[in-house]
């Protein structure tokens, strides 16, 4: 008999368990949410593994809401949507990240794309 290719994964953003069915991908979890192009995009660039379905629909709902927005210049940072300040220190949001459309590998507190050491 052969060997199913199905695994009990932990969501790498969110930590909840899943069945991956990397055997059968039809039928894996993650099938069940139709990505955008933006989100495929998104995925390719980051540090995960698998995601529940859950996580890619909200990572597809995000890219949806930030469709009309672009990447701010110094004129039109808008605090606590592109930045908060900490102890009188800038810090981005995930927004900001994501609108910038990659990851500079800093370990920034906010990076969607799973190469923080913190929550993100």
């Amino acid at each position: 008999m052969p060997q199913s290719k199905h695994e009990i994964k932990a969501c790498e953003k969110c930590q909840a368990t899943f069945e991956c069915r990397v055997g059968d991908p039809t039928r894996c979890q993650c099938a069940e949410v139709v990505t955008s192009e933006q989100t495929r995009a998104f995925l390719a660039q980051t540090d995960f593994d698998c995601l529940c379905k859950n996580c890619l629909f909200d990572i597809n709902q995000k890219f949806a809401l930030l469709s009309q927005e672009t990447f701010p210049n110094a004129q039109n940072l808008r605090e606590n949507f592109h930045y908060y300040i900490e102890n009188g220190l800038w810090v981005f949001t995930e927004n900001y990240h994501l609108l910038r459309g990659h990851c500079c590998q800093s370990g920034c507190r906010h990076c969607p794309y799973g190469f923080s050491e913190g929550v993100y």
